[in-house]
Parts: C-alpha cells; structure tokens; sequence
C-alpha cells in the first residue's frame, strides 16, 4: 500500500556527493524498515545500507561504510541517502525500498533513480 518516490540521482564527478531522496505516501514509513540498493546491469541487486523502523539499527555495505549515510524524517515521511566521496564503482540505478524488518525481504519498491560516477 505504500508506495514511493525517489529523487537526487544524477552526474557527478569522483570525489563529490549527492543526496538521494524517497517520499513515501499512502502509509507511514514509521511502521516499515527502509533500505536504498542498487543494480548495475548484468550483476545482482545490492543492498547498500538499511535502517529499522525505529532507527536504531543501521547496516551498510562495506563498500559504502564511511561513505554513505541512511536517515529518515518521519514527519516528512521521507528517507535520504547522502553519499559523498562517490567512486565510478558507485554508478547504478538506485532504488528505495520499504520491508517489515530490517533483515526481511522489502515488498515495496520505487522506480529507481540513476547515479552516474565520472571518473
């Protein structure tokens, strides 16, 4: 029933950042874990960090720890993905994702939005 918005993606050079939004509507994300990934084609899906229901618990890929960051404002109902010190290997199609738990499969997906890393 939730559904949701990503925005931010875009062309940037290595070593710079950006800031990826997910609006979420229809229900608030304050009952769901949130989670950004990305995909390359022709590899796998990749979790690129998560964040429980309550925020206590985040995770992130060890490619992106240091890096990224994942937080939430739930009056907005809103979940960021701030990613500075981008690396060409950060190029993908990003997506926002909403689950039960922070470790369960994510039902609830947006449509993507690009990142290009030029190097």
């Amino acid at each position: 029933q939730v559904q949701l918005v990503e925005s931010g993606g875009g062309l940037v050079q290595a070593g710079g950042s950006l800031r990826l939004s997910c609006v979420a509507s229809g229900r608030s994300i304050s009952t769901y874990a949130m989670g950004w990934f990305r995909q390359v084609s022709g590899k796998e899906r990749e979790s690129v960090a998560r964040m429980s229901s309550a925020g206590v618990t985040t995770l992130y890929a060890d490619s992106v720890k240091g890096r990224f960051i994942i937080s939430r404002d739930n009056i907005k109902n809103t979940v960021y993905l701030q990613m500075n010190s981008l690396e060409p290997e950060d190029t993908a199609v990003y997506y926002c994702a909403a689950g039960k738990l922070v470790h369960s499969n994510y039902d609830h997906w947006g449509q993507g939005t690009q990142v290009t890393v030029s190097s």
